[in-house]
């Protein structure tokens, strides 16, 4: 699979704006049968995962609260009768008074900029929640696709390694019959090759599995394709882990703690401006039956806050922002010993890709040849063929299963630094052809 992780470039590892999921322009072709490549399962997973759409929800939400929290408080229309409907002389409305009036809250101490500057930042935290979940899915796209083509090759191999029991089966039947080896052989190869059937019926279940694992990172559960292309042969050299180090800044889980910050110092201004009173206007019409007169009406309304200063609820966003900063901490140092981990393995792995395919894997594919031509000629026993008939295939299952984690922890590292390794580093080690 040439380049693995440079389709994750091209769709959008880096930040990008959110766009509507419901948009025409951006909808793709429904699955088919035909086979997928890794940039048809991040453009679908990124289209169609639906823990991806959950999060635009809360985008959407969050949007629509800055904008609430920037409108100004309504005016209120106060119609009020007094001295109607009596007794005496103040029976029905001739002695009776009507005001009318207008009131308005005027919110002082900068209340509307501190709230409508708390809810812009809760706004730029989602978007940094959603470009979280974004690369995860990417993440989890990479490794499902990994151990699908993993799968693929493992079930080829094991397929092959039935055809050649069989073909062995037959030589050993044919020595039996000429008399030059004991019965007792037919019956140990047709056992081995019982054995190996589990193994391929095991690998093909193994593989269904990958593949509805793939596909549900776009939310569907029952796959529509059948085979994944792609090359996880293919391995990249390691940049060092200083100028790995330096992209950490790049991780949103720790790029959004500087908005995180923002956005509660933000509260606690917003709380302490409450601690300020708002004044209410008042101001109308009022009519007096009895004189046929007319006047006007205003006033002021402001509380006294002699009890109640928003002290506690100050108190609180006090808190909650020391409690970010602490949390910053913490994220910061669980990141880099995550970064550390997942770049110790990844040069682990590449050193054994590299060792089992130039060292161990040549070795036992060179005994494994000439101990069963041997056998046709009486040189080598069954025994002997079996056991190296099962060094050699185990030694290219661990080579598929080191290739698969290579990949796998190559997904996490670039996680980490949030952009692949491929655009670092364009250098690369084929580690054989695609049937390794």
């Amino acid at each position: 699979m040439k380049n693995f992780f440079m389709w994750l470039v091209m769709i959008g590892w880096v930040f990008t704006p959110y766009t509507s999921f419901a948009d025409p322009a951006t909808q793709i072709k429904k699955e088919s049968k035909e086979p997928i490549t890794l940039k048809d399962a991040v453009t679908l997973a990124l289209m169609h995962n639906p823990h991806l759409k959950a999060f635009s929800f809360e985008k959407r939400a969050k949007e629509a609260r800055a904008l609430q929290s920037g409108l100004r408080p309504n005016p209120k229309l106060n119609i009020s009768v007094e001295d109607a409907a009596g007794t005496g002389g103040f029976n029905g409305f001739d002695q009776s008074q009507t005001t009318i009036q207008l009131s308005q809250l005027i919110e002082l101490g900068g209340k509307r900029a501190a709230r409508l500057r708390s809810n812009n930042l809760s706004k730029k935290l989602a978007d940094w929640d959603y470009e979280t979940k974004r690369m995860d899915v990417l993440t989890q796209v990479a490794r499902s696709y990994a151990l699908l083509l993993k799968s693929q090759q493992q079930t080829k191999l094991t397929e092959d390694l039935v055809k050649l029991s069989e073909k062995f089966l037959n030589i050993v039947d044919e020595r039996v019959k000429a008399g030059k080896v004991a019965a007792l052989e037919k019956i140990k190869s047709k056992i081995n090759l019982s054995y190996i059937k589990v193994e391929f019926e095991k690998a093909k279940r193994e593989l269904k599995v990958a593949r509805r694992n793939l596909s549900i990172t776009w939310g569907t559960p029952q796959p529509q394709f059948e085979v994944a292309l792609g090359n996880l042969n293919e391995i990249s050299d390691v940049p060092s882990l200083e100028n790995l180090r330096t992209r950490l800044g790049n991780n949103p889980d720790l790029a959004r703690w500087t908005t995180e910050l923002e956005q509660r110092q933000a509260v606690l201004d917003s709380e302490i401006s409450k601690s300020i009173p708002n004044m209410q206007l008042q101001g109308g019409f009022r009519r007096l039956e009895t004189t046929n007169d007319h006047s006007l009406v205003f006033g002021i309304s402001i509380p006294l806050q002699f009890f109640n200063r928003n002290q506690g609820a100050i108190e609180e966003a006090r808190h909650k922002l020391g409690k970010a900063e602490a949390e910053k901490q913490a994220k910061k140092a669980s990141t880099e010993r995550n970064f550390l981990d997942a770049y110790n393995e990844l040069v682990f792995y590449q050193a054994q890709v590299s060792s089992i395919k130039n060292q161990i894997l040549p070795g036992a594919e060179k005994a494994f040849n000439g101990i069963q031509e041997g056998y046709r000629f009486g040189k080598f026993n069954l025994l002997d063929v079996l056991d190296s008939q099962k060094t050699f295939f185990q030694t290219k299952k661990l080579y598929l299963n080191s290739l698969a984690q290579y990949h796998n922890t190559l997904a996490d590292l670039e996680r980490l630094i949030g952009e692949p390794l491929a655009s670092l580093n364009p250098a690369s080690i084929e580690s054989g052809g695609e049937g390794a």
